[in-house]
């Protein structure tokens, strides 16, 4: 049998894959036929995802709340300016960014109990400490702690979600995780309308309670998720050994070849470099991230500026991300489902490009306000995420071309931060437009990966990418697509550049 002929009997769909060929099976010795795949999935989301949401809302809420704390005259009590109070902003990027790629290698290669519960830790001790900073210099200090520290995190989860689920699973989970950045959205502008009330405990004002309390119980969730978050499939103590064989193959039979395993080598870290797909990557995510940040940095803000009172701001807050959750589930769920996922994107980033329009142009705060929800719409579903890292094989190369386009986005954050400035108040022309700017970039690329993934799948599927394999007859194989002894080594060897690899589109 050909290569070509092997390739079309067993990958006919490039979401819905069963292996056929036993000599490849993942421990063929262990009988998984009992496995009852829908109340397993059910028990696996019970233990992967909901924790996963809480730890990603105090990651959210724990980064944006200094937007809340400006309200109650932190600036006023640090004395410092708003040009200070933007590069106080601003410096939490440069770490933020940077750490990503590094630290999910680290999470590779430990263990995601230990490393997620170790910088959330530091996290929360470096916010809890706001509430104590005196001085412009105390407080640029914490920021870059921070940065540091919460860098990990989210590019951590997305790699985590994408080492249990199949592609066609991990939109929905992914939209579920992220729907709590949403939540810290409108529970940041409850809690800092609530607790600004211990305004003078303790002799501190309220907006360092802010910072206290909620720090306080970061530190205490990172002790807990030492014990309660589970590792990769293959180690995980709440399956059984026949469960932890069963995941790993549904996860090689959606192409996900290194899910049984994968050693580390430098050679990811620079195919992942050298991938086109990690460069148009970084745009999308910097099309989404940079405005994300402004967004939820500014929102309360933007609102305050419209006329409304600081208390009154932050409530007006709350609607704005409860659309923004409803959304982001929404997307998600859409997302498994509709097999072209670039069309849902192409549509995110254009209901954000007519928000920001109208957030340019109106002068009338109803007109704007309504415009919040448009924007809210564009950035907050997730689908990028998950057609990404579907659409990247191997575990170690997976996880660096996460952790190098999320953090080339969040990198952008440093530029957003900066572009609501308080000369420009109360419609923040240059603001939007810069932000409107962004959501073009990530449209231009997400229309050009869906372009290149397109027609590098119909190059496979003419055999222009077809491999010399060892026993094989296949007319369209070349030698410059590399000569491998078997087909298994052809998968291991070139994960998403093996010709049987098909991109989701």
């Amino acid at each position: 049998m050909s290569l070509e002929t092997a390739s079309q009997k067993e990958y006919k769909d490039p979401e819905t894959v069963v292996v056929q060929d036993a000599e490849n099976v993942y421990r063929p010795d262990v009988d998984t036929s009992g496995v009852d795949e829908r109340k397993l999935m059910r028990r696996i989301d019970w233990h992967v995802v909901p924790w996963l949401a809480v730890l990603y809302l105090l990651n959210f809420l724990d980064r944006g709340n200094i937007g809340n704390a400006k309200l109650y005259h932190m600036t006023d009590d640090l004395h410092i300016s708003d040009k200070q109070y933007l590069v106080a902003l601003t410096v939490f990027f440069f770490p933020y960014s940077l750490f990503e790629p590094p630290s999910n290698l680290a999470l590779k290669k430990l263990r995601p109990s230990l490393w997620l519960s170790f910088i959330m830790l530091v996290w929360g001790v470096a916010m809890t400490l706001h509430g104590v900073v005196t001085n412009y210099a105390g407080l640029v200090g914490l920021r870059v702690l921070l940065g540091l520290a919460e860098a990990g995190l989210y590019p951590g989860i997305v790699f985590y979600l994408s080492c249990w689920y199949k592609r066609n699973e991990l939109g929905t989970r992914v939209g579920v995780f992220f729907s709590s950045a949403t939540i810290a959205g409108a529970f940041s502008g409850l809690l800092a309308a609530a607790i600004q009330n211990m305004d003078g405990v303790g002799g501190k004002p309220g907006w360092a309670w802010i910072f206290i309390l909620e720090g306080l119980v970061t530190v205490i969730c990172a002790i807990a998720s030492f014990f309660i978050l589970s590792d990769f499939p293959d180690t995980a103590k709440f399956l059984s050994e026949t469960e932890r064989v069963w995941v790993i193959r549904k996860l090689q039979a959606d192409m996900q070849f290194s899910a049984g395993g994968e050693k580390f080598k430098m050679k990811y870290v620079w195919q992942s470099l050298a991938d086109w797909k990690t460069w148009l990557a970084m745009g999308i995510y910097m099309g989404f991230d940079g405005p994300l940040f402004a967004f939820s940095l500014f929102t309360p803000t933007i609102i305050n500026q419209l006329g409304y009172q600081a208390t009154a701001a932050n409530l007006l807050s709350v609607p704005v991300y409860a659309w923004a959750c409803i959304m982001t589930v929404v997307i998600g769920f859409l997302g498994d489902r509709v097999k072209t996922r670039a069309w849902v994107n192409l549509g995110l980033f254009g209901s954000g490009l007519v928000g920001y329009i109208i957030l340019i142009c109106s002068t009338n705060p109803s007109l704007s306000y309504f415009a919040v929800y448009l924007a809210a719409s564009s950035i907050y579903p997730t689908i990028r995420t998950a057609w990404v890292s579907s659409n990247v094989e191997g575990s170690y190369k997976r996880s660096a071309v996460l952790g190098i386009a999320i953090g080339w986005g969040n990198l952008n954050g440093a530029v957003t931060s900066n572009v609501y400035r308080a000369v420009d108040k109360p419609w923040y022309r240059l603001g939007h437009g810069i932000v409107l700017a962004y959501i073009a970039i990530g449209w231009l690329c997400s229309l050009g990966l869906y372009f290149h993934l397109r027609r590098e799948n119909a190059a496979r599927e003419r055999g222009e990418r077809d491999e010399v394999i060892d026993g094989v007859d296949n007319k369209h194989a070349r030698e410059e697509n590399g000569h491998f002894p078997s087909i298994e080594a052809a998968r291991s060897e070139k994960g998403d550049k093996w010709s049987g690899f098909r991109y989701s589109l």
